[in-house]
Parts: structure tokens; C-alpha cells; sequence
């Protein structure tokens, strides 16, 4: 027998169900600003977390750096490093949030990436010549 939600259970649930839906509408182009910072954090720091994706991210909507965190977690881009550090999100009030590290599988694209912006760097650089 499934339990009845209160109206403000339901109300809170709603409110829920509609800032999901504003975080999946966010452009490809800031699921793509993430990426490119969780990949280069990746290559450059063993692990990192939110706090420090934020300080070199522009402002984002409400709860999409986590959604992508997530969506790029379970695409295996990068996992849980088994710690956790207090946020530095002043509306949290220093909840715990998750220390990640790349996987080898996004180890591997960092490296792709990163080894094909500098191509296309010297290329560039060719034909300014």
C-alpha cells in the first residue's frame, strides 16, 4: 500500500520536478564549459571537487554543476575519490560534498583533447606565419 503525500509534500515535489526540468534544459555550451574544466582539473590536479570547478566556471544555473557531475559520472568519466570537503557555496553553509578524480577512461580523453588543442595551437600559429 502506497503511503498518500500531504499537499505540502506534494507541493514540495512539484517545485522539485520543475528545477529538474530547468537543469536539463541548460545549453549544450555549459555542459560543455564543465567538461572542459573537469578535464583539465583532472590532468593537472589528482583530484578535485566542486569548490575548486566553481572558481574558474561562470555562473551557472541553480543546481547544474552537480547534474553534470553526475551525468559525467555515470558515464565514467570520473569517480568518487573517497573523501569529502565542506563546500565553500555560501548558501550551503558548508555541507560535505564529494573529492572526484578521472577515470582512465576520462584520463584518456583529457589526453586526447588536450593533445589536439595544441595541434590545432601550432596549426594556427603555421598559417599566422
Amino acid at each position: 500500500m502506497t503511503r498518500r503525500l500531504s499537499v505540502t509534500e506534494r507541493l514540495a515535489a512539484d517545485e522539485k520536478n520543475l528545477l529538474l526540468d530547468d537543469i536539463v534544459r541548460q545549453s549544450e555550451w555549459s555542459q560543455f564549459l564543465v567538461e572542459q574544466a573537469v578535464l583539465h582539473f583532472g590532468l593537472d590536479h589528482q583530484q578535485f571537487s566542486c569548490n575548486d570547478l566553481r572558481d574558474v566556471l561562470p555562473e551557472l544555473g541553480h543546481g547544474f554543476l552537480g547534474a553534470a557531475i553526475n551525468a559525467l559520472r555515470n558515464a565514467g568519466v570520473i569517480e568518487h575519490a573517497g573523501q569529502m570537503v565542506p563546500s565553500t557555496q555560501a548558501n550551503t553553509h558548508g555541507h560535505r560534498i564529494a573529492v572526484w578524480q578521472l577515470t582512465g577512461k576520462g584520463y584518456g580523453i583529457a589526453c586526447a583533447r588536450r593533445t589536439a588543442g595544441r595541434v590545432k595551437a601550432r596549426i594556427e600559429q603555421q598559417k599566422a606565419a
